[in-house]
Order: C-alpha cells, then structure tokens, then sequence
C-alpha cells in the first residue's frame, strides 16, 4: 500500500506538468520545438500583446524554464548567484535562492548561462562557476549540491563559464565536467552522488549540452567538445565511438540527430559536420559524411524541420538540406542570434534586439513578422527564445517579457 501510494503521489506530481510546458534546454523534446499550435501567424508592428514584463531577474543569459504554472531562472543579483521561480500567469516572484557568491572575473559572464532543468518537484540548475543544484520547485530550497570542478575534475575548452543544461535521464543526471577524470558524468538525481564518469572520454567541455540518442542499436548520450565528436554508453559511460572535430574559442550548439547520423555545428570559421554512425559485431564505426563552411552557428542553435535544417549563420539565416549539406538558400533576417520553432514557424530572436517571425519553408525565407524588443540592455542577447502554454518568454539580462502568441 505505501508503494502504490507513492507511485500515486509521484504521477500526480509528474501529471502537473503539461505538455505546452518547456521544461528544459530547447523545449520538449530537446529539439528547439514547441508542441502548440493554434498560435498567432503574424504580429502587429509593435509585436504581440505585451502580457508581462519584470525587471529583477539580475544578469545572465541563461533562458528561462516553464512548468506547472511557474517558471525558472537565474541571475547574478549584486555580488550573488541566485535562482529564482515566479508565477506563470503575472511575472510575480515566488521564491529565490542564493546559490553562492557571483564571479565577474569570468569572461563574457554576466551572470548563470545554463537553462534549468525541471522534473517533477525538482528544478536542476548549473551556475556560471560549476556548481549543480537540486531544489525543490515548490519552495526553493536545496536538496544537493555537487562541485563540477572540485568534485568532478572539470575542466572548460576556453574560461567562459560552464553553460551547459543538465539531462534529466530517467533516475539520473547527465551533465558535462569535462576534464581528465571524464568529459560526461552520471549522477543520481535524488541524491546527487556520483553513478558514473566517462574515464575514456577526457575532452574539456565545451559550451554545449548532450542529446541522448540510440545509434547503431545502442542507447548513448552524443557529446560535442572543442576537441571531439564522441558518443558514450548510457549505461556505463563507456566510450563507443569518437572523431576528432577541433572548435574554436566557443562550441556551442546541440547536436541533432537524424537515424544514425549526427549533425553539429559551430561558429569562428569551423561550419558544419554530418557524421554516420555504425555499428557491427559490438563495435562502433564512425564517418564523416560531409563537412560545409555555409553553415556556421555560433550560439544561437539550429533546428531541423522535415528534411532541412535552419540556423543563423552571422548576419544571414540558413536553410540546409540535412542529408547533403547543400543549401536551400541564405539570406539577411534580423541577424545573429538565437532561435525556436512552434506552429509552422521559426522565432528568430537577434542578439541585438529584433525579433524575427519567420515561415519554416524550404523554398524562400519568407519573414512574416518582425519587432523590436522594448528596453533593450546594451549587452548581446543570447538567452533563447521561449515558447510555452500560449506565451513567448524573452529574457534580455535584468530583464524578463512574456508575450501573448495564442491566436484570437
């Protein structure tokens, strides 16, 4: 009996969450996509119905998560690292934490970079310094705490501060160390103790954050470094397979998986690669497929819609065919910067400030709608858009706005 209440209380917790939520890095599925439809297919000049706007959040650029009625963030406030909750529906502050004291010494770091990850009654947040936290949604107070670099041995490719999102995988934690005690750890997520590193897999971290993927029949967690492309075993941690593929100053963007190949991008003149992956008899073989130079995403992510794939490319936007690496066409939109997918469209939002609605269309950009953002902050936007329960949430440092996009 108290074994089927539990299981009663988990799935009534896990239930609270909704399917329109985004509840980690890039949404849903960890794709860049929204499940909703039914939203608005243009926007007046000025933009959609402005819902909300907060200032308080402190800075960073670290995007916010939404689930059950709350969403989840963080900042630097003064000389503190906090993470805070608010409720969804007016902006209004719940709770927050103070995670430790803030490092400005940090270059490029305003403040937290790594979006949260929510599960049940948990949010899971990376700081800028390595510092993972475990806190319960309801009150914000924490459960564990472990130390990348002290506990783990991180290390970064460049010092810009950690950014990856932690993977909630089942019963545990997948996050990135880096370093020579192993790039990928697995932690247990109600306690926070240590299940496995990847002891052959040494890369410094990268930026980035791993995907979780079945190739050649096997389950792994794919992971791009500045040094590496590599999958390891979800099971163990064991190194399956690997090819050198060197970064510059920052590897950023999320692989994406298509079958058995994976492709990934990068920006500072490296562009893009498509790798096969194979495997017989036990053993895993990796090749290149291709590689382009028209594709070249430094931060903002790429997101794949049917058979094409869609990215800012610097001042241009892209769309390449997946399976060949040959464009569909390249052209200027708002600029460089971050992007989502929902309803049949891209939000494009632009480090400097526009805001780009964009038609997912192979054969022509067609940039339906475009704004500019209200009380911009001098610093680069690079917080990613996002799209949940009927809102489009822009957070630009201090600064948080919630759209209306549901169609009238």
């Amino acid at each position: 009996m108290k074994s089927n209440l539990t299981s009663l209380i988990l799935a009534s917790s896990l239930l609270s969450i909704s399917a329109a939520d985004w509840t980690q890095w890039r949404g849903p599925n960890r794709d860049g996509h929204s499940t909703e439809t039914g939203l608005l297919k243009s926007w007046p000049k000025d933009g959609p119905p402005l819902k909300w706007k907060i200032t308080g959040m402190g800075g960073g650029y670290a995007s916010p998560a939404v689930a059950a009625g709350r969403i989840f963030g963080a900042g630097y406030r003064g000389d503190q690292e906090v993470v805070w909750a608010l409720n969804e529906s007016e902006g209004k502050e719940l709770w927050s934490t103070t995670l430790g004291p803030a490092n400005r010494e940090i270059d490029y770091c305003e403040g937290p970079n790594a979006m949260p990850a929510v599960d049940g009654d948990r949010v899971y947040i990376l700081g800028a310094v390595g510092n993972l936290v475990c806190l319960e949604t309801k009150s914000g107070k924490v459960l564990w705490k472990r130390d990348l670099a002290g506990d783990f041995g991180g290390k970064l490719m460049t010092e810009y501060g950690y950014a990856e999102s932690p993977l909630i995988d089942g019963d545990r934690l997948i996050c990135m160390p880096g370093g020579d005690k192993g790039t990928v750890a697995a932690l247990n997520k109600a306690t926070g103790e240590l299940i496995w590193q990847s002891a052959e897999l040494k890369d410094p971290a990268a930026y980035t954050s791993l995907i979780a993927a079945e190739l050649g029949g096997q389950r792994q967690y794919v992971v791009l470094t500045g040094d590496s492309i590599a999958g390891v075993a979800a099971s163990n941690g064991k190194l399956l397979w690997q090819t050198e593929r060197r970064g510059r100053t920052g590897v950023v963007a999320t692989p994406i998986i298509d079958g058995n190949r994976v492709w990934v991008s990068s920006g500072y003149g490296i562009g893009s690669h498509m790798y096969e992956v194979t495997a017989s008899g036990g053993s895993f073989k990796v090749e290149e497929v291709y590689a382009s130079r028209s594709l070249k995403n430094e931060h903002g992510g790429a997101i794949q819609v049917g058979k094409h794939v869609y990215a800012a490319n610097g001042p241009t936007f892209v769309c390449m065919e997946l399976a060949t690496g040959d464009v569909a066409w390249k052209e200027r939109s708002v600029g460089n910067g971050s992007l989502a997918f929902a309803d049949g469209h891209l939000y494009l939002r632009s480090e400097r400030g526009p805001i780009a609605l964009i038609k997912a269309s192979p054969e022509e950009i067609i940039e339906v709608s475009r704004f500019n953002q209200p009380d911009r902050t001098r610093k680069k936007s690079w917080a990613h858009p996002v799209i949940a329960n009927g809102n489009l949430l822009i957070r630009d440092q201090d600064l948080l706005l919630c759209y209306d996009v549901r169609a009238k």
